[in-house]
């Protein structure tokens, strides 16, 4: 087995028992970079001098601990010193940063090796990757396909053995959606617990960043060097944090588990509902209690969120004027026409769109009957949940309601590759943790288990996630990429 196939805490024992250095493990993750990132398109950005050269600061110091010697990469919206952060767009282009946003920092200190930067839908805006300005990502399992989005690099780069794990942003699915496409574990922590400082606001009442993993016991892992409160960012919750590796064991019995009958009617592919159903039994076999619940405002989660979303877009956008930084149009006559020109230029269609309708979503005459409206329809959908959670532990449902599409199949009928987050987007709206774990595949391709659970309780998604995985096999599945099975 090859370095690049292990796992986070793989690499860990490794280093312990001094059987590779941190230089042999970035030897053999950036050669598998190059092997196969001309198929899959993940990284924008590849540092290989400056990972190889952190790699032998590890191993002079002769000890390791935390992320020491351990690879990693970030989604293209979370701000990296030294190393450019474009967010997939044109106006970002050339941008590099003067400093780290806290997760990255938080990362840097624990030892992590920062190999390079993700592709994503432009500013995190899209369900397939197809948005970003740059190229698509593909997905590993086939490449005619997308790995989804917004974080489709974070997740394929996972996927296809370039890195171990990966930081992406979750706004209405994009960690969860892209980790069901490709076959990995994604999980979005409860609005306030991981600081967005740093991160390129795209919603700010919705984003957050999360992880990428192979395996469950990684995503815990990574979790508990980059949640807690940040004193730069005032939405990061103070909240004791507990251990969460102290949550991974296979024991639920007792635990009960809702299933919401909206998330399995029409809409969403039988062999998808089929195979879920199918997860809930093995969970039951686990010895937990499993009963069908409702959220009846789910179906408005989606319109509402199209309404919230690109509303705050258009605030958190408008930054993006020509004057301080990023692209800028020096040929204009005036401010007026520099503004236009560069926004015109530096935008891709998809964030034009969205920055458009935020606007007349948020203008004099239409705020009490959209925006205001979209907010008070948030409020219900998180009630709904609240009355689940009163007497339940956990939620479980598909994490998408196909499985991953076509490349240039959706991207002209922007309302069909909305709905691809329609399972996944109340869950930002009410702010709760999400979490997308491998059950199953149909035709080769993966099918991705979404667990829900109360705010600040990721404690339990990790234990039920994890009971899942260890009494199963499907995250021990690999693509076979052109013929190169790893």
């Amino acid at each position: 087995m090859e370095l690049y196939e292990l796992t986070l805490h793989e690499l860990q024992q490794v280093l312990d028992k001094q059987e590779a250095s941190a230089t042999e493990i970035i030897s053999s993750v950036l050669g598998r970079i190059n092997k196969v990132e001309d198929k899959i398109q993940a990284f924008i950005t590849l540092d290989e001098e400056g990972a190889m050269a952190q790699a032998q600061q590890c191993d002079a110091r002769g000890s390791f601990s935390g992320l020491d010697g351990i690879p990693y990469g970030l989604k293209d919206i979370i701000c990296s010193q030294g190393m450019r952060t474009t967010c997939a767009s044109r106006m970002l282009e050339n941008f590099v940063p003067f400093y780290d946003a806290t997760v990255a920092a938080r990362l840097k200190a624990a030892g992590g090796i920062l190999v390079g930067k993700l592709n994503l839908d432009e500013f995190a805006m899209g369900s397939s990757t197809e948005q970003s300005a740059f190229f698509p990502t593909r997905n590993p399992w086939d490449l005619t396909r997308v790995p989804g989005g917004s974080s489709g690099g974070s997740a394929a780069a996972v996927a296809a053995g370039e890195i171990p794990f990966a930081l992406g942003t979750d706004t209405g699915g994009s960690i969860r959606q892209p980790a069901s496409y490709c076959g990995v574990v994604g999980l979005k922590p409860t609005y306030g617990r991981v600081s967005r400082y740093g991160v390129v606001a795209y919603a700010s009442s919705l984003d957050q960043v999360g992880v990428f993993s192979r395996e469950v016991g990684d995503c815990a892992q990574v979790l508990n060097l980059i949640a807690g409160k940040d004193s730069l960012d005032s939405t990061s919750v103070e909240l004791e944090k507990p251990d969460f590796t102290s949550f991974l064991r296979d024991d639920i019995k007792g635990l009960k588990i809702a299933y919401p009958r909206e998330y399995f009617q029409e809409g969403i592919e039988t062999e998808i509902k089929n195979t879920v159903k199918q997860a809930l039994l093995k969970y039951e076999e686990l010895g937990a209690i499993v009963e069908e619940v409702s959220l009846p405002h789910s179906e408005y989660a989606l319109p509402a969120y199209y309404l919230v979303a690109p509303a705050e877009a258009s605030a958190n956008l408008a930054r993006f004027d020509g004057v301080r930084y990023g692209l800028r149009d020096f040929q204009a006559e005036n401010v007026i026409e520099m503004f236009s020109s560069t926004r015109a230029e530096g935008f891709g269609d998809e964030v034009k769109m969205r920055i458009m309708l935020g606007t007349y979503a948020l203008s004099s005459g239409y705020y009490d009957a959209y925006y205001l409206k979209a907010l008070k329809v948030r409020r219900l959908i998180k009630n709904d949940f609240d009355k689940v959670f009163a007497d339940y532990d956990l939620i479980v449902a598909p994490t998408t309601p196909t499985t991953a599409f076509k490349l240039g199949e959706q991207v002209g009928d922007p309302l069909t590759l909305y709905m691809n987050d329609i399972l996944t987007v109340p869950v930002n709206m009410a702010g709760l943790p999400g979490m997308s774990i491998p059950c199953g595949f149909l035709e080769g391709l993966p099918v991705g288990l979404q667990l829900i659970g109360r705010a600040f309780d990721e404690g339990t998604l990790i234990r039920a996630a994890y009971a899942f995985e260890q009494n199963t096999d499907y995250h021990q599945a690999k693509p076979d990429i052109g013929g190169d099975i790893i």
